[in-house]
């Protein structure tokens, strides 16, 4: 498997060195977010973690490698071209075959991460159950990935555009522990509440790290979730998004949207509907998860030495 696998000389110093480590998905830089914004959040993003005392190991495919660790010129290729496809578990063979542009998703980050033995990523949101699941059978791959792919994601929860409850008895039929930070409640990424509890509240990166490393001590596989809500101030009124949200579903449903077109259209409707302001958020979150998931990852770190 490590010759599909390309470490930047950043990353390839910190494995040396024995530094913690942090990875970082792509998708969110193609698929995610407009140009420029997309490219400066991705550097600054790495720059939190860096000041933290980490190191930052943002992953994509290109030309037939898994790169763990990107350049700005890669930061920027990623953010400016049209060809990069959204890559999860059953793509990943297909685009490194053929040698295309990819883009990770939260699965796919999360296996590459594992492979490359890195054991904490940091994303804005994963993925869950989507509304009507019960008869299209919508569930993103992300879900799958947490029960066996043993890293922990810190994300800050799920968007509120997606079935919550579900996605939270999905988890926990699967042995997917929710961890809290900082409240009892699961966010729901533009809001820290979304009405549903977190399995368990750790508010620290030591306490998380002893609760991570317990459960694979264990050998209890799989992933974690770490749902750190988005600041107050940087938050969105819950009952503002959520009418938001449903104006963007039923002009997705009158458009006939459908698969994997649905989540691109309503972000991009909800971000027009707010006048940008979701993007202001959703920036702020993913900063956010930055500097926890780069704690948790010294704590990690710590623990195991």
């Amino acid at each position: 498997m490590q010759q599909f696998l390309l470490y930047s000389p950043e990353v390839a110093a910190a494995r040396a060195a024995g530094k913690a480590i942090v990875a970082l998905e792509s998708t969110i830089i193609s698929h995610g977010m407009p140009y420029p914004q997309n490219v400066q959040m991705a550097r600054e993003v790495e720059q939190i973690i860096r000041a933290a005392g980490a190191v930052p190991a943002t992953i994509a495919i290109i030309d037939g490698k898994i790169c763990i660790g990107l350049n700005d010129q890669q930061l920027e290729l990623l953010g400016t071209s049209p060809d990069a496809m959204k890559v999860s578990r059953r793509d990943l063979p297909f685009v490194l075959a053929q040698r295309k542009l990819g883009a990770t998703t939260v699965a796919a980050t999360m296996i590459c991460a594992e492979l490359a033995g890195i054991s904490v990523f940091v994303t804005g949101g994963i993925g869950g159950v989507h509304r009507g699941a019960e008869t299209s059978f919508d569930i993103s791959a992300d879900l799958q990935e947490l029960a066996h792919t043993s890293v922990a994601v810190v994300c800050a929860g799920v968007k509120s555009i997606l079935d919550i409850g579900l996605t939270l008895e999905y988890l926990e039929t699967y042995g997917v522990p929710v961890v809290s930070v900082g409240q009892r409640g699961f966010p729901a990424f533009f809001t820290r509440e979304s009405g549903f509890n977190a399995d368990f509240q750790l508010d620290t990166p030591a306490e998380q790290a002893a609760f991570i490393h317990t459960k694979w001590q264990l050998g209890l596989k799989g992933g974690v979730v770490v749902s750190n809500p988005v600041p107050a101030a940087e938050a969105m009124p819950k009952a503002e998004i959520d009418a938001i949200t449903e104006q963007a579903l039923q002009e997705a449903d009158a458009q006939g949207i459908t698969g994997k077109q649905v989540t691109p259209f309503l972000l991009s409707r909800i971000k027009q509907l707010t006048d940008g302001r979701s993007l202001a958020t959703n920036i702020a979150l993913v900063k956010n998860n930055a500097r926890c998931g780069a704690a948790l990852a010294l704590a990690m770190h710590a623990h195991q030495n």
